[in-house]
């Protein structure tokens, strides 16, 4: 007798979170907090318990700096070969334990199986691509301009960072700041979301199955972030910051950096406006749109916030836009029928239905959705609201979930000014027939990024942030390893003319 589907992925499940290490991993032990403490992660679906890990304290992050910093030295002085080897074993194991990342991400944070395959596939993606990357990071040697010296420009390491994560893509963003520091030769204190750590714990324990030396990544889960971040970031030996969350939790930690002049990377909140023009196909525009919002049941920062459409095809797009919508299946991640998983908790649950319940308020309509969904966990209908008036809440924050409000616009000129209408600047989305328009947008929209008829556009070696309170610097590409290295210049006398 053959076991069923459902009692198949029940054992899968429990074999699966007994793989998982819930200590805190410092110096290359995974050992309990120092108080003892532990807390628990939930399945948002269900709000059952998954596991409880350990929750780290002051003590416990000052351990983890001092493991950092103590591997630092040797750490730098490996070649480049050696850390993109370890880098590519990596990437090797994540994708032959595929599945494993993918139900664990499914658990923790709620998604799609279908999506969680795609998140192992992308952030595995900056494993191989920083692998590659790492031994191709040159400086240069040439004369000045006089003649009378030689001018030496070199890459060093920055030196033990501080990389802190946030629950909505628990895989890629742990990837994404890892691998280009590992490639770089810096060390690492990474604090995950306390909502989603599950899977950064699996991913450190294949890193030190791959060679990575003890110290060198150290990873301290908590509840209490900024007890252990603070000090962490007045350490004057730590030497970069990189946090993807919110923009004002990212200020105050730009306020903090500044005290000790810290390198900083911030990825941060986000407003993206998404652009249909009338001469646009508007089934490419829907399809778009439903790829630009419902990723990650909205709970991205590319995800789009504004749909800003010409008014002369604005009632055809919402209805087809919201005839897709209205058919996407909620449930359960492990469900193979569900299209859309629940949001992280209670409070982004509520928060979202805020937003939707003062549009329809100020008298948006609801063309499908508009409100929470029956049953346990924390679900909410996909929805589309038409008839948004500009400035109102729900254009001037961050939605984070599956909800599509419809702004219409005139012109051109009126289009840039609504996307431009926000203090955020990551990402745009732009859909015409018109390539020059296109191009136009690019150069009048301000935005570190744009999808022109392309709802997708994230790519490890494509160049990640945004302009505005969205951020500083970038990752992935060629510019992710550099986030994680100085310039030394070293000058000396030209030997042709000794």
């Amino acid at each position: 007798m053959t076991a069923s589907p459902a009692t198949e992925l029940n054992e899968a499940v429990v074999t699966l979170l007994a793989s998982v290490p819930t200590g805190l991993l410092i110096d290359g032990q995974w050992r309990p907090s120092a108080s003892g403490k532990t807390f628990e992660v939930e399945d948002p679906s269900t709000g059952e318990v998954l596991l409880s890990v350990a929750d780290a304290g002051a003590a416990d992050g000052a351990a983890a700096l001092d493991a950092a910093v103590a591997a630092q030295e040797e750490w730098a002085a490996t070649s480049p070969r050696f850390r993109a080897e370890i880098l590519r074993r990596a990437f090797d194991m994540v994708i032959a334990r595929a599945d494993d990342f993918a139900l664990l991400m499914t658990l923790e944070m709620g998604k799609p199986l279908a999506e969680a395959r795609g998140e192992v596939t992308y952030g595995a993606e900056f494993l191989r691509w920083f692998s590659e990357e790492a031994s191709r990071s040159f400086g240069r040697y040439s004369s000045n301009p006089e003649g009378t010296a030689q001018i030496l420009v070199q890459k060093k390491p920055v030196g033990p960072c501080l990389l802190i994560t946030p629950w909505n893509f628990p895989l890629a963003m742990a990837t994404r700041k890892i691998a280009p520091a590992i490639a770089a030769g810096c060390t690492m204190v990474l604090k995950p979301a306390n909502l989603t750590p599950l899977t950064s714990h699996l991913f450190a324990q294949v890193l030190i199955e791959a060679g990575l030396p003890a110290g060198v990544l150290n990873v301290v889960s908590t509840t209490d972030a900024g007890g252990v971040t603070g000090p962490l970031i007045q350490d004057n030996r730590l030497r970069k910051l990189s946090f993807t969350g919110s923009t004002p939790v990212g200020k105050r930690l730009l306020a903090d950096a500044s005290a000790n002049v810290l390198r900083t990377s911030m990825e941060l909140g986000g407003n993206a406006p998404f652009l249909v023009f009338e001469d646009a196909d508007l089934d490419a525009a829907v399809d778009g749109a439903m790829a630009a919002k419902l990723r990650n049941m909205g709970e991205a920062c590319t995800a789009a916030n504004r749909f800003l459409v010409h008014e002369s095809v604005a009632d055809e797009f919402a209805t087809k836009f919201a005839a897709k919508m209205a058919a996407m299946t909620l449930g359960r991640g492990t469900e193979p029928e569900t299209k859309v998983g629940p949001l992280i908790d209670a409070k982004s649950r509520d928060k979202v239905h805020s937003l939707v319940s003062d549009a329809l308020a100020d008298g948006a309509r609801a063309v499908t959705g508009g409100a929470p969904a029956d049953g346990p966990g924390y679900f909410y209908q996909p929805t589309v609201l038409a008839g948004v008036e500009p400035g109102a809440r729900i254009l001037t924050e961050e939605i984070f979930g599956p909800v599509a409000p419809i702004v219409t616009f005139k012109n051109e000129d009126e289009a840039v000014a609504l996307a431009n209408d926000t203090e955020y600047g990551l990402v745009a989305y732009v859909f015409t027939k018109d390539h020059n328009r296109g191009l136009r947008m690019a150069n009048r929209i301000e935005t570190g990024m744009m999808g022109l008829n392309a709802g997708v556009i994230s790519n490890a070696a494509a160049p990640f942030g945004g302009v505005k309170q969205s951020g500083l610097g970038r990752e992935g590409s060629l510019e992710g390893i550099e986030e994680y290295q100085y310039t030394q210049y070293i000058g000396f006398p030209n030997p042709n003319n000794a």
